[in-house]
């Protein structure tokens, strides 16, 4: 089987012009160079030192060489590793699959693709299946995702040793029906990811200590995987839901434990779980779930209430059986929130069900789905002068704030995905000058207040979604535990973005780092007086 046909290689073409021309320096030359700008340096070794080796004075094969041997020493050593394994070994299909889970996390996933593609060529089709599909979903490939779960689940069922694989395409599966406008059946297929085994060991080699990962089925995660990447960061995953007390009493050795349920609403279902083992518990706790309660829709304006130039919009929660019993209409007239009023149900992220009712008759039409709870929350016309709306991100990190992103969109709902701004150079420059200099960007005075925030909402990750009044106030839209941070595809539009969300990350694992050694203090006051800039943030 070839390159192309087993992992979907670009380079094939090039590589059979080598092997068609085995003594003219110039193909290799020309593969190497291809290599590296398609960022894969350490494959571009073997070609650019074949060119040298055949043709010592030719002065575009030494240059490539130079280049390529500078990306090399230039590049991150775990990765650079991982690939050097794989170009070592090219038939070893562990190898594949460690180097496609260090790309997911390089925010490379087209190259994973083609390394977990050359897994299944090598044979190992279970793995590379799961993880093609969760790769897959993450892209929102889902038909190709669905293929891959289901992949997976045809084949002989060998018990313990795929549990973990089982449960991965599950919860693929769940995510495939849940895009696909399925709740009901998604959470069917998460019952059974889960249910036959809660607790899953994800070992890292050269890791100093275990974090015990107390997580949710669902979506109201934290981003823990990009937060403490796999193929570094060693991980006890306990998925809450179907935890057992006695558990508790025969966990392996772990250092601390990180509550990655962010998602208050979405925590109901293991609140008693998580409370009664934090009860037992001698470790130090991440994200303690009584900072998560915190920050439920209806509970925010009380938790920053009282903060210096933040505005949080009143909002009420709508049960779903005062809405079947005398409408929409009469149950919102109960909480004395007048219209414009902004409508979405419960445990919703992303837009999702959110709609806009400007006045009494539009919410009158709003059909809530049915037996969920919503949310109503009094709306601010936030567009700017220019006409569009904003949204800014900070991700806090020990009640420290990050800048993430600034959304900018002609529509009301923002959000970056769908704001269209790769092809606008003015709205991407305005987004990198915020994540160069938020304090210049937004104004002390807000930069003060979304400080503020972090420190009142007193978690070890978080962030704050919020736009600037025309008098320059912070106005909140949401702050939680559950704030999407990832890295942007290094050959996507946003790329240069990453200077700025690898600091977060970095902090992150400091943080965690610092509490497994009993280190970590709260510095929210230090955080106060000092404010933003530090030099770490500049780069």
């Amino acid at each position: 089987m070839s390159d192309a046909a087993a992992g979907g290689d670009p380079m094939a073409g090039l590589r059979a012009a080598c092997a068609r021309a085995p003594r003219d320096p110039a193909p290799f030359v020309k593969l190497a160079r291809a290599l590296l700008a398609a960022n894969r340096a350490v494959e571009a070794v073997a070609p650019a030192e074949q060119a040298v080796a055949l043709a010592p004075r030719f002065a575009a094969a030494r240059k490539a060489r130079d280049a390529v041997l500078a990306a090399v020493m230039a590049g991150d050593p775990d990765l650079v590793k991982r690939e050097l394994a794989c170009a070592l070994e090219p038939t070893n299909a562990e190898a594949h699959l460690a180097l496609g889970q260090a790309y997911v996390d390089a925010g490379r996933p087209h190259d994973a693709e083609r390394h977990y593609k050359r897994a299944l060529a090598l044979g190992q089709a279970r793995d590379a299946h799961a993880v093609l599909a969760a790769l897959y979903l993450a892209m929102a490939m889902l038909d190709a995702a669905e293929h891959h779960a289901q992949a997976v689940l045809e084949g002989a069922d060998r018990g313990e040793a795929d549990d973990l694989l089982f449960a991965m395409a599950h919860q693929t599966l769940a995510g495939v029906l849940e895009a696909w406008g399925d709740p009901q059946a998604a959470a069917a297929r998460l019952g059974q990811a889960y249910a036959r085994r809660s607790l899953f060991h994800q070992p890292a080699a050269g890791s100093p200590f275990t974090t015990l990962v107390l997580v949710t089925a669902g979506a109201g995660n934290i981003p823990y995987k990009t937060l403490l990447p796999p193929a570094r960061w060693d991980c006890l995953m306990w998925y809450m839901e179907h935890a057992r007390p006695e558990q508790a009493q025969t966990l392996p050795p772990y250092a601390l434990v990180l509550n990655a349920i962010g998602d208050p609403d979405m925590a109901t279902a293991s609140d008693a779980a998580v409370d009664a083992f934090l009860a037992v518990t001698d470790r130090p706790v991440l994200n303690r779930p009584e900072r998560v309660r915190a920050t439920f829709r209806h509970r925010l304006p009380q938790t920053l209430a009282g903060l210096a130039d933040v505005i949080t919009p009143p909002t009420a929660r709508l049960s779903a059986e005062a809405i079947a019993a005398g409408g929409l209409v009469a149950a919102a007239a109960e909480t004395g929130l007048a219209t414009p009023l902004l409508v979405r149900p419960t445990a919703s992220h992303g837009g999702a069900g959110l709609v806009l009712a400007r006045d009494v008759d539009a919410l009158a039409g709003v059909e809530p789905p049915g037996g969920s709870d919503v949310y109503l929350t009094r709306f601010h016309d936030y567009r700017s002068a220019d006409g569009y709306f904003r949204k800014y991100r900070m991700i806090f990190v020990d009640r420290r704030p990050f800048p993430y992103h600034l959304a900018i969109s002609p529509y009301w709902m923002v959000h970056h995905v769908s704001a269209e701004m790769a092809g606008d150079p003015a709205r991407v420059a305005e987004e990198m000058e915020f994540l160069r200099d938020p304090a210049a960007a937004i104004g002390a005075r807000a930069l003060a207040a979304v400080t503020a925030i972090g420190a009142r909402l007193d978690l070890d990750y978080g962030g704050v979604d919020f736009t600037l009044t025309e008098d320059g106030q912070v106005l909140v839209f949401e702050a939680n535990a559950t704030m999407l941070t990832h890295l942007e595809p290094e050959d996507g539009p946003f790329a240069a973005k990453n200077a700025y969300i690898r600091p977060i990350i970095e902090a992150f694992q400091e943080h965690v780092r610092a509490t497994a050694a009993g280190e970590a203090t709260n510095r929210q006051s230090s955080i106060l007086a000092k404010g933003f800039r530090d030099d770490t943030h500049h780069q």
